[in-house]
């Protein structure tokens, strides 16, 4: 529908936040997002200052019959977060912190980054688990399970959720824990935003006073014969290793020797959950392959996440696979799809370890991939709108490449619109049931669609 100036004005009216509407100053700055291929024009953009504001956000756009998009603090890559026409609760305003260090808790706002969460609490010395990067949302990463650096350690982001407050279909503001509302609490481990506008989240703390990263560096042609050596490590490190093996373009920085800059390089992302020393002794022989290039040192957790954030304002198309295995020739398989990568770009084509506490978590949660030894993940990231279809085909056909190695399961926050199938792989078929159950209850009509969609029963 097109609203109208009395529709704006009856929103307007006790609204603590700020309406943006088409032809406002702010508006196409209000509807822009991490991913510049998405273009999307909204009716109004509701920047909400509390959970009131967002119940009446919810309840306007249903009475009127619009269109909901739910946009949290992060990426929203896949473009979920806008709608053409509709209403954009956007949350990003409701970004506060409260850190409780005698109990190890944080309470999030629902707008939050990781940034803001972390940066809170590294003045007491304590962390959980996040993303990669700071400027991931919050809500977001920890709805749909919430994997980070910080996971073979101390379990996904959602394995350390203490409670959540949302807003339901309805306008109603509930909690949900162990205590209260727990098949609802169970839902939000890993079932997306499709319960509600999640608008305050509190977390399990743990002491973390430093992390050691490290980033060693070599040409990309010596790939397969360092991801066999990566993969024999990882076997059996500690859980306090952490991190991937990337597929970069190599950075103008100090520590990337001059004819690695620009060029694709094969970089060990190493995250120790402890001092140097310690990580030195830990990853010896990762340090003893030979590296060209590269760094390791100590330093706060929050540093870590704002020193690999991705740049804004590129194209981006991004997928995953899950691997029950990585055979000799899955690797060489995997090493030969990062010769198709866009470079010089902020593309990467990264296999990651799970297992730890990743593995040794609730295994009722909706969460098809904990148990998957490993992932492939492909992020294209371009400026060049030429570039579209090449983009997309490599995200592609890495994922399919590798098929036959590979779980149906998959972390669903790591793609756009693959499909039905690849939902309900997300969850598995037994969970998306009960999952679709409590759809049922809390949005019957399926207002927040969305995202990664799960019918109400």
């Amino acid at each position: 529908m097109t609203l109208t100036d009395l529709d704006y004005e009856k929103l307007r009216d006790g609204f603590e936040g700020t309406l943006i509407v088409p032809g406002d100053a702010a508006y196409d700055d209000a509807r822009t997002i991490f991913n510049a291929m998405i273009d999307r024009r909204p009716g109004v953009i509701a920047q909400c200052e509390s959970a009131r504001d967002v119940a009446r956000a919810v309840i306007f756009g249903r009475e009127r019959g619009l269109e909901i998009a739910v946009r949290g603090g992060g990426h929203g890559v896949a473009g979920k977060a806008l709608t053409d026409g509709g209403i954009v609760i956007d949350l990003r305003r409701m970004n506060t912190v409260a850190v409780d260090p005698d109990a190890r808790t944080a309470t999030v706002g629902g707008g939050a980054t990781m940034s803001h969460l972390d940066r809170a609490t590294e003045p007491h010395g304590l962390a959980t688990t996040g993303g990669r990067v700071s400027t991931t949302g919050v809500a977001g990463l920890t709805l749909g399970g919430g994997n980070g650096w910080l996971d073979r350690r101390f379990g996904l982001a959602c394995d350390n959720l203490l409670s959540v407050e949302l807003v339901t279909a309805d306008g109603r503001t509930v909690r949900a824990s162990e205590a209260e509302n727990q098949e609802l609490f169970w839902a939000l481990h890993g079932g997306g935003g499709n319960f509600g506008v999640a608008t305050s989240f509190t977390f399990r703390l743990y002491p973390l006073p430093s992390v050691t990263a490290g980033l060693l560096l070599w040409p990309s042609d010596a790939g397969p014969e360092l991801v066999r050596a990566y993969r024999d490590f990882m076997e059996s490190a500690p859980d306090e290793v952490c991190g991937a093996l990337v597929f970069i373009t190599g950075p103008p920085e100090d520590f990337v020797p001059p004819h690695l800059v620009g060029k694709r390089v094969a970089a060990v992302l190493i995250v120790y959950t402890g001092g140097e020393a310690e990580a030195r002794h830990a990853v010896r022989p990762l340090l003893e392959l030979g590296h060209e290039g590269g760094f390791m040192a100590e330093m706060p957790y929050a540093e870590l996440q704002c020193m690999l954030d991705d740049p804004p304002g590129h194209r981006n198309y991004w997928s995953a696979t899950y691997l029950d295995s990585l055979p000799d020739e899955a690797v060489d398989v995997h090493c030969a799809q990062a010769a198709n990568m866009i470079v010089p770009s902020p593309s990467q084509h990264a296999l990651a370890p799970q297992g730890g506490a990743v593995a040794r978590g609730r295994a009722d949660y909706p969460i098809s991939w904990r148990q998957s030894p490993w992932y492939v993940l492909t992020f294209g990231m371009w400026e060049d709108p030429a570039d579209d279809e090449r983009g997309k085909r490599w995200a592609g056909d890495a994922r399919g490449a590798l098929r036959p190695w590979a779980s149906d399961a998959i972390y669903l926050n790591f793609i756009g619109d693959e499909g039905q199938d690849r939902v309900v792989a997300g969850f598995g078929p037994e969970n998306y049931k009960r999952l679709a159950a409590a759809k049922a209850e809390f949005d019957p009509d399926n207002l927040f669609h969305l995202n990664h969609n799960i019918k109400p029963a």
